[in-house]
């Protein structure tokens, strides 16, 4: 069998394309083992194929549709069984909806994909991670998170402000995992503006898309890499960054106290609270 011994174990959700399948091709490339967590089974082997060809390493896979907390909730355990220890959980997995939607569990599906089904995950395997990375984003400007209603963007539903709020989330899910983890070093990133996926479903994205600057998703993968790789006594816990620097987000995203009472509603929203 393959000497496994001083390598680390990195888990990317939302590796099927984008920024999470450039994440693990680099994070492969250095020697580390990647756990691949994707929705689609098609897409999940093709991403497989590709880490394999290129680094030469044969990922494992995980499927798990964030838009089901038994999903999560399957996964986490699939996870406990496989591992038992995750050196980096790398929250990647994201989407943003264009229409107002409601997932099975009843939540908007950018606050369940982006915010709580990670939030869950993160909970259910907080005993078992080195460090966390999420992949939030500049959108932060434009949530309007309310802990007490987070279906809210359902109201007059705008496809960004819902995006943003999720990604509001990120940020300050981030902060108060490093304070209520100090053991467990946290790590927020804003990617920049990356072709993904996200274009294919709407004319609006794709034009804006061809008129803003954009990066590869392996440019965007960058500081999500950094994160992973870097000393933790040169980072800062909790914080967020932008191409490898800290940064002070919004101050919507830099509220300790709505941090904390978004926690709470958070554990409430799935199941956690007891």
């Amino acid at each position: 069998m393959e000497d496994l011994t001083g390598r680390r174990l990195v888990v990317v959700t939302g590796a099927s394309s984008g920024i999470g399948l450039a994440a693990a091709v680099h994070l492969a490339c250095r020697g580390d083992r990647v756990a691949l967590v994707g929705r689609d089974p098609a897409r999940l082997q093709a991403a497989a194929v590709r880490v394999r060809e290129t680094s030469g390493e044969r990922p494992e896979l995980f499927r798990a549709d964030f838009a089901s907390l038994d999903d999560v909730r399957r996964l986490a355990e699939q996870l406990r069984a496989a591992y038992d220890r995750i050196d980096v959980l790398a929250n990647n997995a994201g989407a943003i909806a264009l229409q107002p939607l409601r997932t099975v569990d009843g939540f908007e599906m950018s606050i369940q994909a982006n915010h709580l089904a990670p939030f869950l995950l993160t909970n259910l395997l907080a005993d078992r991670v080195g460090r966390i990375v999420v992949t939030a984003s500049g959108a932060h400007r434009f949530g309007a998170l309310d802990p007490d209603d987070l279906n809210k963007p359902l109201r007059d539903y705008r496809p960004m402000g819902a995006y943003g709020t999720s990604k509001q989330a990120n940020i300050l899910f981030t902060a108060e995992a490093a304070r209520r983890w100090p053991g467990i070093p946290a790590y927020s990133f804003h990617p920049g503006v990356v072709r993904t996926r996200f274009a294919n479903d709407s004319r609006l994205v794709a034009f804006g898309m061809r008129i803003m600057p954009f990066r590869s998703p392996e440019k965007a993968a960058e500081t999500l890499v950094w994160l992973a790789n870097q000393d933790r006594s040169r980072l800062l816990n909790g914080g967020y960054y932008v191409d490898r620097r800290p940064r002070r987000p919004f101050r919507k995203a830099a509220d300790p106290q709505l941090a904390a009472r978004l926690w709470e509603a958070s554990a409430k929203a799935v199941g956690l609270d007891d």
